[in-house]
């Protein structure tokens, strides 16, 4: 400046200052008017306030300033042609995004949402309260939040026959179980398989198992002893002893499958009390018989032929005696059956007579000693045959 006022004159040098101090002034006033025209606005970005004065016409001009760039889920209060006035308010909201996933699969959202509930209720999101959901609904939204949601299903449970419907949203059958509060015993019974994962077809049988020891008592049945009394006549009988049943406890080990029995097994057994046998004499006595009452009353009438014979006695029970007679009476068999032995020449085989003191008989057999007006009458012992011993008889063919 020195030495450019070297140059000029005093007088000129005055006017070029003069000249310089105007342009500032100019310069000066106009940038004070151009800052007095500017428009003030209010910028809200993501929450944050901000004046802003500006001579944008139109907010997309406005946002332009300021570095903001308005993205497709992105939220703006004014439409971007609207048109700048002072004192507006422009609120900016920039989306974020979210992942959901619903029972596995996997869906991207942007929102402007500021929580979880605004956000599903802007995409049209519900769910029940049975719904499995990662987030509670008044959590903040944040960039990359991922909602995970397990829709809940019903599960068909019968529980020892009895059949009910319980809500899930996955997870093991054991985790199941003890959210419904259903426990198991030791020996229950539960398909599938308590660690497998439930699913919507999923139908889960517990079979209720319980093992009770049971006592039985049962009787024991008597037995029947007999015994030979030679006291009582043959044929006949006499009890004794009645006969008493015993006790006896068996212990069971009883199984049940829902209440019903499927398994019972013995596994101790205790004599309460001993049966007591029943005893019955039976008789081995031979009868006696009455040789004087064998005769059937008086004489028989008729015209049969009529003779006076010597009569001995015989009996079938003898040793080495067959029992048959020549006729083919078992005498063994039939003991009291009245036969009589004959000459066949003189009284025919097979007639029926009337022997005195014997009574009426069958002419049934024969013998090597009797011969002519002989018989030998039957009778059951020996005894008998001997008291019978040998005598004169009056007999008399009846046919």
């Amino acid at each position: 400046m020195r030495n450019f006022s070297k140059l000029l004159p005093a007088s000129k040098m005055k006017l070029v200052i003069s000249s310089i101090g105007l342009l500032v002034l100019v310069a000066f006033s106009s940038l004070v008017l151009y800052e007095a025209t500017k428009t003030n606005v209010t910028v809200l970005n993501d929450g944050e306030k901000e004046s802003v004065k500006t001579h944008a016409d139109t907010v997309e001009e406005l946002l332009d300033e300021v570095d903001i760039t308005v993205g497709e889920y992105d939220a703006l209060s004014h439409a971007m042609d609207t048109g700048i006035e002072s004192g507006m308010e422009i609120e900016y909201k920039s989306a974020k995004q979210v992942l959901v996933t619903i029972d596995g699969e996997e869906e991207e959202f942007y929102t402007v949402a500021d929580t979880i509930g605004e956000f599903l209720k802007d995409h049209h999101l519900s769910f029940s309260d049975r719904d499995e959901i990662s987030h509670s609904e008044d959590e903040e939204i944040v960039e990359g939040l991922q909602l995970e949601v397990n829709q809940a299903f019903q599960v068909t449970v019968n529980d020892g026959g009895e059949e009910k419907q319980i809500w899930s949203t996955g997870g093991t059958i054991e985790e199941l179980l003890t959210s419904n509060d259903i426990t198991l015993e030791d020996q229950d019974k539960v398909k599938p398989e308590i660690k497998e994962d439930v699913k919507e077809d999923t139908t889960v049988t517990i079979v209720r198992v319980e093992t009770k020891t049971e006592k039985v008592e049962e009787s024991i049945a008597f037995k029947t002893e007999t015994k030979e009394d030679k006291s009582l006549e043959k044929g006949k009988k006499e009890v004794l002893a009645q006969g008493k049943d015993g006790q006896l406890v068996k212990t069971y080990e009883v199984t049940y499958e829902n209440g019903e029995e499927v398994e019972r097994e013995q596994i101790d057994e205790e004599v309460k009390q001993e049966s007591e046998n029943r005893i019955v004499a039976i008789g081995t006595k031979e009868p006696k018989q009455n040789l004087s009452t064998l005769s059937s009353g008086s004489k028989p009438s008729g015209n049969g032929k009529e003779f006076t014979m010597t009569a001995s006695a015989y009996t079938a029970s003898c040793s080495g005696c067959s029992g048959y007679t020549s006729t083919g009476i078992n005498l063994k068999a039939n003991p009291n059956k009245k036969v009589i032995a004959v000459d066949k020449n003189v009284i025919p085989l097979g007639s029926k007579v009337w022997v005195e003191g014997y009574g009426e008989a069958i002419a049934g057999d024969t013998g090597g000693h009797i011969q002519g007006n002989r018989i030998d009458i039957h009778v059951p012992t020996k005894s008998e045959a001997y008291k019978w011993g040998v005598r004169k008889v009056k007999v008399k063919i009846l046919d």
